[in-house]
Protein backbone atom coordinates (compact mmCIF):
# COMPACT_ATOMS: atom_id res chain seq x y z
CA UNK A 1 0.00 0.00 0.00
CA UNK A 2 1.23 3.51 -1.00
CA UNK A 3 2.55 5.82 1.58
CA UNK A 4 1.92 9.84 0.98
CA UNK A 5 5.11 12.24 1.21
CA UNK A 6 3.94 15.91 2.11
CA UNK A 7 6.81 18.41 0.99
CA UNK A 8 5.65 21.60 1.73
CA UNK A 9 6.77 25.10 -0.03
CA UNK A 10 9.47 25.61 2.19
CA UNK A 11 10.68 22.46 2.05
CA UNK A 12 12.05 22.13 -1.64
CA UNK A 13 15.50 19.95 -0.66
CA UNK A 14 15.99 16.77 -1.95
CA UNK A 15 17.76 15.39 1.23
CA UNK A 16 14.00 16.83 3.64
CA UNK A 17 13.37 13.99 6.51
CA UNK A 18 9.97 13.21 4.60
CA UNK A 19 11.72 12.26 0.93
CA UNK A 20 14.12 10.26 2.60
CA UNK A 21 11.79 7.87 4.23
CA UNK A 22 10.59 7.23 0.28
CA UNK A 23 10.11 3.96 -0.99
CA UNK A 24 8.89 2.62 -4.86
CA UNK A 25 5.14 3.34 -4.65
CA UNK A 26 4.99 6.10 -2.50
CA UNK A 27 3.36 9.40 -3.77
CA UNK A 28 4.91 12.48 -3.07
CA UNK A 29 2.24 15.32 -2.36
CA UNK A 30 2.43 19.01 -2.94
CA UNK A 31 0.20 21.39 -3.14
CA UNK A 32 -0.66 25.11 -3.82
CA UNK A 33 -3.21 25.99 -1.70
CA UNK A 34 -5.19 29.06 -0.80
CA UNK A 35 -5.04 28.51 2.64
CA UNK A 36 -1.10 28.92 2.95
CA UNK A 37 -1.14 31.61 0.06
CA UNK A 38 -3.73 33.74 2.20
CA UNK A 39 -3.36 33.20 6.21
CA UNK A 40 -1.72 36.92 5.66
CA UNK A 41 -1.80 38.87 2.76
CA UNK A 42 1.80 37.66 1.06
CA UNK A 43 3.76 39.48 -1.22
CA UNK A 44 2.80 38.74 -4.67
CA UNK A 45 6.71 38.03 -5.36
CA UNK A 46 6.59 35.40 -2.64
CA UNK A 47 3.82 33.98 -3.83
CA UNK A 48 5.22 33.43 -7.24
CA UNK A 49 8.79 32.79 -6.04
CA UNK A 50 7.28 29.90 -4.09
CA UNK A 51 4.82 28.38 -6.55
CA UNK A 52 6.83 28.64 -9.65
CA UNK A 53 10.26 26.67 -7.05
CA UNK A 54 7.84 24.28 -6.35
CA UNK A 55 6.77 23.07 -9.78
CA UNK A 56 10.23 23.39 -10.34
CA UNK A 57 11.12 21.00 -7.40
CA UNK A 58 8.23 18.67 -8.92
CA UNK A 59 9.25 18.22 -12.07
CA UNK A 60 13.24 16.97 -11.02
CA UNK A 61 11.31 14.67 -8.60
CA UNK A 62 9.56 13.19 -11.44
CA UNK A 63 12.74 13.04 -13.39
CA UNK A 64 14.41 10.84 -10.61
CA UNK A 65 11.54 8.68 -11.36
CA UNK A 66 9.60 9.21 -8.18
CA UNK A 67 5.90 9.76 -8.36
CA UNK A 68 4.84 13.58 -7.29
CA UNK A 69 0.73 14.23 -7.12
CA UNK A 70 1.15 18.06 -7.46
CA UNK A 71 -2.18 20.44 -6.93
CA UNK A 72 -1.91 23.74 -8.85
CA UNK A 73 -4.10 26.69 -7.07
CA UNK A 74 -6.14 26.60 -10.00
CA UNK A 75 -7.19 23.08 -10.44
CA UNK A 76 -10.57 22.64 -9.96
CA UNK A 77 -10.25 20.04 -7.53
CA UNK A 78 -7.86 21.60 -5.15
CA UNK A 79 -9.50 21.34 -1.88
CA UNK A 80 -7.35 24.20 -1.02
CA UNK A 81 -5.71 23.39 2.38
CA UNK A 82 -2.93 20.97 2.92
CA UNK A 83 -5.44 18.60 5.17
CA UNK A 84 -7.49 18.65 2.67
CA UNK A 85 -5.21 17.69 -0.20
CA UNK A 86 -3.96 14.98 1.83
CA UNK A 87 -7.17 13.22 1.84
CA UNK A 88 -8.01 13.68 -1.37
CA UNK A 89 -4.57 12.33 -2.51
CA UNK A 90 -4.97 9.42 0.12
CA UNK A 91 -8.61 8.26 -0.94
CA UNK A 92 -7.00 8.51 -4.59
CA UNK A 93 -4.46 6.25 -3.95
CA UNK A 94 -5.42 4.08 -1.41
CA UNK A 95 -2.74 5.65 0.75
CA UNK A 96 -3.48 5.17 4.85
CA UNK A 97 -0.15 6.78 5.94
CA UNK A 98 1.79 10.26 5.81
CA UNK A 99 5.22 11.58 6.08
CA UNK A 100 5.74 14.91 6.68
CA UNK A 101 9.09 17.16 7.90
CA UNK A 102 7.60 19.06 10.96
CA UNK A 103 6.73 22.25 9.46
CA UNK A 104 8.10 25.62 10.63
CA UNK A 105 4.86 27.42 11.76
CA UNK A 106 2.39 26.13 14.78
CA UNK A 107 -0.48 27.07 12.78
CA UNK A 108 0.36 24.07 10.29
CA UNK A 109 1.61 21.79 12.97
CA UNK A 110 -1.49 22.08 14.64
CA UNK A 111 -3.74 21.45 11.40
CA UNK A 112 -1.70 18.51 10.73
CA UNK A 113 -2.04 16.89 13.86
CA UNK A 114 -5.51 16.97 13.33
CA UNK A 115 -5.72 15.23 10.50
CA UNK A 116 -8.06 12.00 10.40
CA UNK A 117 -5.65 9.46 9.02
CA UNK A 118 -1.82 8.43 10.56
CA UNK A 119 0.86 11.23 10.20
CA UNK A 120 4.53 11.11 11.77
CA UNK A 121 5.96 14.52 11.72
CA UNK A 122 9.72 14.33 11.25
CA UNK A 123 11.97 16.28 12.40
CA UNK A 124 13.27 19.05 10.06
CA UNK A 125 17.02 18.38 10.45
CA UNK A 126 18.48 21.24 8.15
CA UNK A 127 19.03 22.80 10.54
CA UNK A 128 22.07 22.72 12.84
CA UNK A 129 20.38 22.78 16.26
CA UNK A 130 17.54 20.23 17.25
CA UNK A 131 14.28 21.17 19.15
CA UNK A 132 16.15 19.17 21.97
CA UNK A 133 19.66 20.42 21.70
CA UNK A 134 17.91 24.25 21.73
CA UNK A 135 15.95 23.56 24.79
CA UNK A 136 18.95 22.11 26.76
CA UNK A 137 21.47 24.98 25.93
CA UNK A 138 18.22 26.84 27.17
CA UNK A 139 17.79 25.05 30.40
CA UNK A 140 18.33 27.12 33.54
CA UNK A 141 20.05 30.06 31.73
CA UNK A 142 18.58 33.19 33.25
CA UNK A 143 19.27 34.88 29.87
CA UNK A 144 18.84 33.30 26.81
CA UNK A 145 21.67 35.51 24.63
CA UNK A 146 21.93 34.35 21.36
CA UNK A 147 25.63 34.83 21.59
CA UNK A 148 26.20 31.98 24.00
CA UNK A 149 24.34 30.13 21.44
CA UNK A 150 26.04 31.08 18.56
CA UNK A 151 30.14 30.02 19.83
CA UNK A 152 27.97 26.56 20.75
CA UNK A 153 27.35 26.29 16.85
CA UNK A 154 30.72 27.43 15.80
CA UNK A 155 31.65 24.80 18.30
CA UNK A 156 29.53 22.11 16.64
CA UNK A 157 30.43 23.00 13.09
CA UNK A 158 33.89 23.86 13.02
CA UNK A 159 33.61 27.13 11.07
CA UNK A 160 35.79 29.58 11.29
CA UNK A 161 37.68 27.30 14.10
CA UNK A 162 41.10 26.90 14.94
CA UNK A 163 40.88 23.97 17.34
CA UNK A 164 38.51 25.21 20.40
CA UNK A 165 39.48 28.51 19.67
CA UNK A 166 37.73 31.38 17.34
CA UNK A 167 39.62 32.02 13.97
CA UNK A 168 41.91 35.09 14.84
CA UNK A 169 41.19 34.93 18.69
CA UNK A 170 37.75 36.97 18.96
CA UNK A 171 34.31 35.19 18.69
CA UNK A 172 32.61 38.25 17.01
CA UNK A 173 33.60 41.10 14.83
CA UNK A 174 30.83 43.44 15.08
CA UNK A 175 32.40 46.02 16.06
CA UNK A 176 34.03 46.39 12.71
CA UNK A 177 31.01 46.01 10.66
CA UNK A 178 29.29 49.80 11.99
CA UNK A 179 30.17 51.98 8.56
CA UNK A 180 28.36 54.17 6.79
CA UNK A 181 27.98 53.25 3.24
CA UNK A 182 29.25 55.20 0.28
CA UNK A 183 27.22 55.62 -3.57
CA UNK A 184 28.84 53.26 -5.88
CA UNK A 185 28.14 53.18 -9.46
CA UNK A 186 30.69 50.16 -9.88
CA UNK A 187 29.05 47.77 -7.05
CA UNK A 188 28.21 44.37 -7.83
CA UNK A 189 24.51 43.93 -8.14
CA UNK A 190 22.59 40.61 -7.13
CA UNK A 191 22.23 38.20 -10.73
CA UNK A 192 18.76 38.61 -12.02
CA UNK A 193 16.80 36.11 -14.00
CA UNK A 194 14.51 36.32 -16.49
CA UNK A 195 11.20 34.06 -15.68
CA UNK A 196 10.90 31.13 -17.84
CA UNK A 197 7.75 29.21 -19.20
CA UNK A 198 7.05 28.32 -15.63
CA UNK A 199 7.72 31.08 -13.96
CA UNK A 200 6.28 33.45 -16.39
CA UNK A 201 2.40 30.67 -16.11
CA UNK A 202 2.90 31.47 -12.14
CA UNK A 203 3.20 35.28 -12.58
CA UNK A 204 -0.05 35.03 -15.20
CA UNK A 205 -1.94 33.12 -11.93
CA UNK A 206 -0.59 35.31 -9.29
CA UNK A 207 -1.25 38.94 -11.02
CA UNK A 208 -5.00 37.24 -11.73
CA UNK A 209 -5.30 35.67 -8.00
CA UNK A 210 -4.28 38.17 -6.11
CA UNK A 211 -4.26 41.69 -7.81
CA UNK A 212 -5.08 43.67 -4.42
CA UNK A 213 -2.05 42.62 -2.52
CA UNK A 214 0.64 45.20 -1.39
CA UNK A 215 4.10 44.79 -3.38
CA UNK A 216 4.18 45.40 -7.23
CA UNK A 217 4.76 41.52 -8.45
CA UNK A 218 6.72 42.37 -11.88
CA UNK A 219 9.40 42.94 -12.84
CA UNK A 220 10.14 39.53 -11.08
CA UNK A 221 13.91 38.62 -11.56
CA UNK A 222 14.35 36.02 -8.83
CA UNK A 223 15.88 32.07 -9.32
CA UNK A 224 13.64 29.87 -8.88
CA UNK A 225 15.45 26.31 -8.79
CA UNK A 226 18.77 25.42 -6.95
CA UNK A 227 20.77 25.93 -10.13
CA UNK A 228 19.87 29.74 -9.62
CA UNK A 229 20.56 29.72 -6.19
CA UNK A 230 23.82 28.36 -6.51
CA UNK A 231 24.62 31.32 -9.24
CA UNK A 232 23.43 33.92 -6.64
CA UNK A 233 26.10 32.31 -4.00
CA UNK A 234 28.83 32.07 -5.64
CA UNK A 235 27.99 35.65 -7.13
CA UNK A 236 27.87 36.97 -3.70
CA UNK A 237 31.22 35.09 -2.55
CA UNK A 238 32.91 36.15 -4.85
CA UNK A 239 31.18 39.51 -5.51
CA UNK A 240 30.04 41.15 -2.11
CA UNK A 241 31.47 39.18 0.50
CA UNK A 242 34.76 40.80 1.13
CA UNK A 243 32.72 44.12 1.50
CA UNK A 244 29.96 43.11 3.30
CA UNK A 245 30.95 43.31 6.88
CA UNK A 246 32.00 46.68 7.57
CA UNK A 247 28.91 47.96 5.51
CA UNK A 248 26.02 45.64 6.43
CA UNK A 249 24.39 47.96 8.66
CA UNK A 250 24.26 50.84 6.25
CA UNK A 251 21.96 52.40 3.94
CA UNK A 252 21.46 54.02 0.22
CA UNK A 253 18.12 55.18 -0.57
CA UNK A 254 19.61 54.75 -4.52
CA UNK A 255 20.78 50.79 -3.35
CA UNK A 256 18.20 48.86 -1.39
CA UNK A 257 20.94 45.54 -2.13
CA UNK A 258 24.61 46.91 -0.95
CA UNK A 259 26.85 44.13 -0.31
CA UNK A 260 24.12 41.78 1.09
CA UNK A 261 23.71 38.56 -0.37
CA UNK A 262 19.58 38.24 -0.99
CA UNK A 263 20.28 34.83 0.15
CA UNK A 264 18.00 33.90 3.05
CA UNK A 265 14.98 33.39 0.36
CA UNK A 266 17.00 30.31 -1.38
CA UNK A 267 18.27 29.35 2.21
CA UNK A 268 14.42 29.65 4.09
CA UNK A 269 12.65 27.85 0.74
CA UNK A 270 15.30 25.09 0.93
CA UNK A 271 16.72 25.49 -2.32
CA UNK A 272 20.27 26.13 -0.27
CA UNK A 273 21.20 24.56 2.67
CA UNK A 274 22.52 27.14 5.71
CA UNK A 275 25.57 24.80 6.46
CA UNK A 276 26.64 24.83 2.46
CA UNK A 277 26.47 28.72 2.65
CA UNK A 278 28.80 29.23 5.45
CA UNK A 279 31.09 26.80 3.94
CA UNK A 280 31.40 28.25 1.26
CA UNK A 281 32.54 31.47 3.19
CA UNK A 282 34.54 30.17 5.54
CA UNK A 283 36.07 28.92 2.53
CA UNK A 284 36.54 32.05 0.63
CA UNK A 285 38.21 33.60 3.87
CA UNK A 286 40.59 30.60 4.21
CA UNK A 287 42.00 31.33 0.80
CA UNK A 288 42.57 34.91 1.43
CA UNK A 289 39.54 36.27 -1.09
CA UNK A 290 37.52 37.93 2.18
CA UNK A 291 38.54 39.21 5.22
CA UNK A 292 37.53 37.71 8.52
CA UNK A 293 35.03 40.22 9.93
CA UNK A 294 32.80 40.06 6.98
CA UNK A 295 33.27 35.60 7.10
CA UNK A 296 32.41 35.97 10.55
CA UNK A 297 29.35 38.59 10.24
CA UNK A 298 27.89 36.57 7.61
CA UNK A 299 28.56 33.29 9.33
CA UNK A 300 26.77 34.70 12.14
CA UNK A 301 23.56 35.59 10.75
CA UNK A 302 23.01 31.98 9.57
CA UNK A 303 24.08 29.73 12.58
CA UNK A 304 24.11 31.97 14.88
CA UNK A 305 20.44 34.38 14.11
CA UNK A 306 18.90 32.19 12.10
CA UNK A 307 19.10 28.86 14.36
CA UNK A 308 18.35 31.24 17.58
CA UNK A 309 15.41 32.33 16.10
CA UNK A 310 14.15 29.05 15.33
CA UNK A 311 15.20 27.82 18.60
CA UNK A 312 13.21 30.75 20.38
CA UNK A 313 10.42 30.28 18.34
CA UNK A 314 9.71 26.76 19.13
CA UNK A 315 10.79 26.85 22.94
CA UNK A 316 8.30 29.45 23.52
CA UNK A 317 5.22 28.23 22.00
CA UNK A 318 2.11 28.76 20.11
CA UNK A 319 1.42 32.45 22.11
CA UNK A 320 4.16 33.85 21.30
CA UNK A 321 2.84 36.08 18.51
CA UNK A 322 0.08 37.34 20.79
CA UNK A 323 2.58 38.84 23.87
CA UNK A 324 2.92 42.46 23.94
CA UNK A 325 4.63 43.24 27.40
CA UNK A 326 4.77 47.01 26.66
CA UNK A 327 0.93 47.59 26.19
CA UNK A 328 0.75 48.73 22.65
CA UNK A 329 -2.41 48.89 20.69
CA UNK A 330 -2.22 50.99 18.28
CA UNK A 331 -3.08 50.58 14.47
CA UNK A 332 -0.45 49.92 11.81
CA UNK A 333 -0.81 53.26 10.14
CA UNK A 334 -1.43 53.17 6.32
CA UNK A 335 1.98 54.30 5.46
CA UNK A 336 3.21 50.70 5.89
CA UNK A 337 1.20 50.35 2.88
CA UNK A 338 2.57 53.01 0.57
CA UNK A 339 0.60 55.99 2.08
CA UNK A 340 2.36 59.96 1.67
CA UNK A 341 5.13 60.04 4.53
CA UNK A 342 7.46 63.15 4.88
CA UNK A 343 9.66 60.77 6.58
CA UNK A 344 12.34 59.88 4.01
CA UNK A 345 13.52 57.03 5.72
CA UNK A 346 10.55 55.28 5.78
CA UNK A 347 9.13 56.08 2.47
CA UNK A 348 12.28 54.06 0.99
CA UNK A 349 12.31 51.42 3.02
CA UNK A 350 8.47 50.95 2.68
CA UNK A 351 9.24 51.61 -1.19
CA UNK A 352 11.90 49.05 -1.17
CA UNK A 353 9.77 46.49 0.29
CA UNK A 354 6.79 47.07 -2.33
CA UNK A 355 9.20 47.14 -5.49
CA UNK A 356 11.55 43.99 -4.05
CA UNK A 357 9.33 42.11 -1.40
CA UNK A 358 13.11 42.72 0.34
CA UNK A 359 14.81 44.82 3.07
CA UNK A 360 17.90 44.56 4.92
CA UNK A 361 18.17 43.77 8.80
CA UNK A 362 18.93 47.55 9.74
CA UNK A 363 16.08 48.74 7.55
CA UNK A 364 13.19 46.23 9.26
CA UNK A 365 14.86 46.59 12.96
CA UNK A 366 15.88 50.51 12.99
CA UNK A 367 13.33 52.36 10.38
CA UNK A 368 10.16 50.35 9.67
CA UNK A 369 10.60 48.38 13.61
CA UNK A 370 12.10 51.42 15.36
CA UNK A 371 9.32 53.59 13.92
CA UNK A 372 6.64 51.16 14.98
CA UNK A 373 8.19 50.33 18.46
CA UNK A 374 8.25 54.45 18.93
CA UNK A 375 4.78 54.58 18.02
CA UNK A 376 3.45 52.23 20.16
CA UNK A 377 1.94 49.91 17.49
CA UNK A 378 0.35 46.91 18.27
CA UNK A 379 2.85 44.21 17.91
CA UNK A 380 0.48 41.80 16.44
CA UNK A 381 -0.45 43.91 13.62
CA UNK A 382 3.52 44.66 13.09
CA UNK A 383 4.32 40.98 13.29
CA UNK A 384 1.42 40.14 10.35
CA UNK A 385 3.00 43.17 8.38
CA UNK A 386 6.63 41.88 8.30
CA UNK A 387 5.21 37.77 7.35
CA UNK A 388 2.90 39.56 4.65
CA UNK A 389 6.03 41.89 2.93
CA UNK A 390 9.19 39.95 2.72
CA UNK A 391 9.90 37.11 0.87
CA UNK A 392 12.26 35.44 3.25
CA UNK A 393 9.59 35.43 5.96
CA UNK A 394 8.34 32.64 7.95
CA UNK A 395 6.75 32.16 11.11
CA UNK A 396 9.71 30.81 12.77
CA UNK A 397 12.37 33.46 11.57
CA UNK A 398 9.83 36.57 11.40
CA UNK A 399 7.70 36.47 14.42
CA UNK A 400 10.80 36.46 16.91
CA UNK A 401 12.82 38.76 15.18
CA UNK A 402 9.87 41.04 15.52
CA UNK A 403 7.78 40.26 18.29
CA UNK A 404 11.27 39.57 20.32
CA UNK A 405 14.24 41.80 18.82
CA UNK A 406 12.01 44.30 17.14
CA UNK A 407 9.20 45.39 19.71
CA UNK A 408 10.10 43.67 22.72
CA UNK A 409 7.06 42.14 23.00
CA UNK A 410 8.25 38.91 24.61
CA UNK A 411 9.31 41.45 27.46
CA UNK A 412 13.17 40.78 26.95
CA UNK A 413 13.70 37.25 25.99
CA UNK A 414 15.21 37.95 22.91
CA UNK A 415 17.19 41.15 23.38
CA UNK A 416 18.29 42.81 26.63
CA UNK A 417 16.79 46.41 25.84
CA UNK A 418 14.46 47.44 23.46
CA UNK A 419 16.08 48.73 20.09
CA UNK A 420 14.80 52.03 19.68
CA UNK A 421 16.88 55.35 18.57
CA UNK A 422 16.21 58.93 17.50
CA UNK A 423 17.28 60.24 14.08
CA UNK A 424 21.08 60.56 14.63
CA UNK A 425 21.40 56.77 14.19
CA UNK A 426 19.73 56.60 10.72
CA UNK A 427 21.50 59.93 9.74
CA UNK A 428 24.89 58.10 10.83
CA UNK A 429 24.04 54.75 9.34
CA UNK A 430 22.11 56.24 5.84
CA UNK A 431 21.74 59.00 3.66
CA UNK A 432 18.10 59.11 4.03
CA UNK A 433 18.14 62.25 6.24
CA UNK A 434 19.85 64.27 3.33
CA UNK A 435 16.44 64.02 1.54
CA UNK A 436 13.57 64.66 4.39
CA UNK A 437 11.32 67.42 4.76
CA UNK A 438 12.43 67.18 8.58
CA UNK A 439 15.47 68.04 9.58
CA UNK A 440 17.47 65.59 11.98
CA UNK A 441 19.42 68.11 13.89
CA UNK A 442 15.74 69.51 14.78
CA UNK A 443 14.61 68.15 18.59
CA UNK A 444 11.16 70.16 18.74
CA UNK A 445 9.56 72.66 16.53
CA UNK A 446 7.46 71.75 13.72
CA UNK A 447 10.50 70.83 11.54
CA UNK A 448 11.86 68.23 14.33
CA UNK A 449 12.61 64.78 12.95
CA UNK A 450 9.71 62.19 14.41
CA UNK A 451 12.05 60.01 15.24
CA UNK A 452 13.68 62.54 17.84
CA UNK A 453 10.43 63.36 19.48
CA UNK A 454 9.13 59.60 20.51
CA UNK A 455 12.23 58.33 21.23
CA UNK A 456 12.19 60.55 24.09
CA UNK A 457 8.70 60.11 24.68
CA UNK A 458 8.91 56.25 24.05
CA UNK A 459 11.48 56.75 27.32
CA UNK A 460 9.75 58.53 29.34
CA UNK A 461 6.31 56.68 29.01
CA UNK A 462 8.27 53.20 29.66
CA UNK A 463 10.28 54.34 32.10
CA UNK A 464 9.24 52.32 35.05
CA UNK A 465 10.05 49.39 33.07
CA UNK A 466 13.36 50.56 31.18
CA UNK A 467 15.10 52.66 34.25
CA UNK A 468 16.96 50.15 35.93
CA UNK A 469 18.31 48.51 32.55
CA UNK A 470 21.73 48.51 32.36
CA UNK A 471 22.12 49.16 28.73
CA UNK A 472 19.52 51.98 28.58
CA UNK A 473 18.54 52.95 31.87
CA UNK A 474 21.39 55.49 31.90
CA UNK A 475 19.90 57.74 28.87
CA UNK A 476 17.48 58.96 31.85
CA UNK A 477 20.00 60.84 33.40
CA UNK A 478 20.09 62.79 29.88
CA UNK A 479 16.11 63.55 30.51
CA UNK A 480 16.30 64.29 33.72
CA UNK A 481 18.75 67.25 33.00
CA UNK A 482 16.63 68.61 30.37
CA UNK A 483 14.72 71.72 31.55
CA UNK A 484 10.69 71.08 32.47
CA UNK A 485 9.83 73.21 29.81
CA UNK A 486 11.69 70.78 27.48
CA UNK A 487 10.15 67.59 28.47
CA UNK A 488 6.62 69.35 28.41
CA UNK A 489 7.79 70.44 24.97
CA UNK A 490 8.36 67.18 23.83
CA UNK A 491 5.85 65.25 25.14
CA UNK A 492 2.91 67.64 23.75
CA UNK A 493 4.49 67.69 20.37
CA UNK A 494 5.31 63.96 20.68
CA UNK A 495 1.62 63.65 21.59
CA UNK A 496 0.37 65.65 18.78
CA UNK A 497 2.66 63.63 16.09
CA UNK A 498 0.80 60.22 17.28
CA UNK A 499 -2.54 62.16 17.07
CA UNK A 500 -2.29 62.81 13.56
CA UNK A 501 -0.46 59.68 12.53
CA UNK A 502 -3.93 57.90 14.08
CA UNK A 503 -6.05 60.64 12.37
CA UNK A 504 -4.39 59.41 9.31
CA UNK A 505 -3.16 62.73 8.45
CA UNK A 506 0.42 62.46 6.30
CA UNK A 507 3.10 63.02 8.76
Amino acid sequence: MPRLILVLGDQLSRDLSALREARPGDVIVMAEVMSEASYVRHHPKKIAFLFAAMRKFAHALRAEGLTVAYTALDDPDNGQSIPSELLRRAAEHGASEVFATQPGEWRLISALDDLPIPLRQLPDDRFLASHAEFEAWAEGRKELRMEWFYREMRRKTGLLMEGDQPEGGKWNYDHDNRKPAQADLLRARPPRFDPDDITAQVLDLVEARFPENFGRLRPFTFATDRDGALQVLDHFIAHALDEFGPTQDAMLQDDPFLNHSILSPYINAGLLSPLEVCQAAADAYAKGRVRLNSAEGFIRQIIGWREYMRGIYFLEGPDYTARNALGHHRDLPPLYWGAPTKMNCLAHAVGQTREHAYAHHIQRLMVTGNFALLAGCDPHQVHEWYLEVYLDAYEWVEAPNVIGMSQFADGGVVGSKPYVSSGNYINKMSDYCKGCAYKVAAKTGPDACPFNLLYWDFLARHRDRFEANPRIGRVYGTWDRMEDDRRRTIRAEAADFLQRLDAGEPV
